[in-house]
């Protein structure tokens, strides 16, 4: 994918729409435990505590309350704006920046509202809960449904098209995100090596603070949208 600008964005640009982030104090990592939801043995053991915490983040997700906010609708403009060609990839597993309408966009871990045959491999749409002994409807496994999302221990997605996009890219935006899930951690140095312009926006420093050139702190609602009238006043 070509792009001129390449942004990754985390939980944080989805926080202000309604939905928690993950690392933060009140996160949702500080509730419940990785190892008991979000790992393919917490599946194998579990599914009926896997499949219920994932069903309960989708009807959350699905609720009329949660909307894209203006972070969300400030990268679509951009995308529609900008002559260079943006390129999204999200860390999220929520559909907000299509929503907002982001089309250029690559969820490397997944989305909450698909489910994948563990069995056979079928991706499918998904608004409401997966039963524990539903069947796949391509192949007829029972219990091998699952959410579409990436687990700990799992490959992330679209991974060659990402470093090929980022090689490519002169300049690499980092929004919302803590630094400290790896691979996308790691995309700011791939960038910098790649010699692209290095931009970090987020309500306080990351873990990967260091490895940026440029640094904007506070709401994203505040500052991504600033961020891209910058840049399209600066392209027109």
């Amino acid at each position: 994918m070509n792009a001129e600008i390449v942004i990754l964005t985390g939980a944080g640009i989805s926080r202000e729409s309604g939905l928690h982030t993950f690392r933060d104090v009140d996160g949702i990592w500080a509730t419940v435990n990785i190892e008991d939801v979000a790992t393919p043995q917490a599946f194998a053991r579990d599914p009926v505590r896997v499949q219920a915490f994932y069903n309960a983040r989708r009807r959350g997700l699905v609720d009329a309350a949660v909307q894209p906010n203006a972070a969300h609708h400030a990268l679509a403009e951009l995308e529609r704006e900008h002559r260079g060609g943006v390129l999204v990839v999200t860390q999220n597993i929520d559909d907000l920046h299509e929503r907002a309408g982001s089309r250029n966009l690559l969820h490397m871990h997944g989305e909450l509202l698909k489910a994948v045959c563990a069995a056979c491999g079928e991706v499918t749409s998904r608004r409401g809960d997966i039963a524990v002994d539903e069947a796949c409807a391509a192949c007829g496994a029972v219990g091998r449904v699952r959410p579409y999302v990436v687990w700990f221990g799992e490959m992330p997605l679209f991974m060659d098209e990402i470093a090929a996009a980022i090689a490519g890219c002169s300049t690499f935006v980092s929004i919302g995100t803590s630094g400290a899930v790896y691979p996308a951690a790691g995309f700011v140095q791939m960038a910098r090596a790649a010699g692209a312009h290095t931009v970090e926006l987020n309500l306080e420093p990351s873990q990967v603070r260091s490895d940026f050139a440029e640094h904007v702190y506070g709401k994203a609602t505040e500052i991504v949208p600033a961020f891209v009238e910058r840049v399209l006043r600066g392209a027109r």
